[in-house]
């Protein structure tokens, strides 16, 4: 039988996993600036596989608009090219036989609208994660409670402590989402 104490350390620990996702997915989200992290969904076709583009090659951000994608074996110089082009990232490669240059243009006004729009979608996808661990933190607390193994007391400062948390992780989120939503918008 779980503990109040096991029970808020796992929705805790949950809890952190989907901030963490939040920061991953949300690195993915194209801004006007080069960001190596923007081809971390890229996958290549290489070796009779499906393999990351950051395992076959080096990417780097030299400068603010430009990323260069340096494969690591020549040979798969158009395998690389045609993953990018076919992420549809908004990216025209060009290929000089040793790297790919990526120019990440300037972002339109619409384009930037709904690239928000996508950022608090999945920002509310998050709350709604965060909220769901928050339930069945509750529930298992509320069944400790049922089953007499903690007291009325007890069950109420532990739904008041999953609550503080899940407060504290909601607030975190909407960090995040200002922060990137600023970095979006900004020219």
């Amino acid at each position: 039988m779980e503990t109040i104490k096991e029970i808020r350390e796992q929705a805790d620990e949950r809890m952190q996993k989907v901030i963490e996702a939040t920061k991953r997915d949300f690195a993915a989200i194209r801004t006007g600036r080069a960001n190596p992290a923007i081809l971390d969904r890229v996958l290549v076709e290489c070796y009779d596989a499906q393999m990351p583009l950051n395992q076959v090659a080096n990417i780097s951000a030299p400068e603010a608009r430009m990323i260069l994608v340096q494969p690591w074996d020549k040979s798969l110089l158009s395998a690389v090219e045609r993953a990018i082009l076919k992420a549809d990232l908004g990216f025209n490669p060009s290929n000089d036989g040793n790297v790919i240059r990526l120019v990440v243009p300037q972002l339109t006004e619409e384009r930037r609208r709904e690239l928000v729009k996508v950022l608090k979608k999945d920002a509310e996808e998050k709350r709604i994660g965060i909220r769901n661990i928050r339930r069945e933190a509750n529930d298992n607390i509320k069944k400790l409670e049922k089953d007499s193994v903690i007291a009325e007391d007890d069950s109420k400062k532990a739904l008041d402590d999953i609550q503080k948390l899940t407060d504290k992780y909601i607030g975190e989120i909407d960090q995040l989402t200002a922060n990137k939503e600023q970095e979006v918008m900004e020219v």
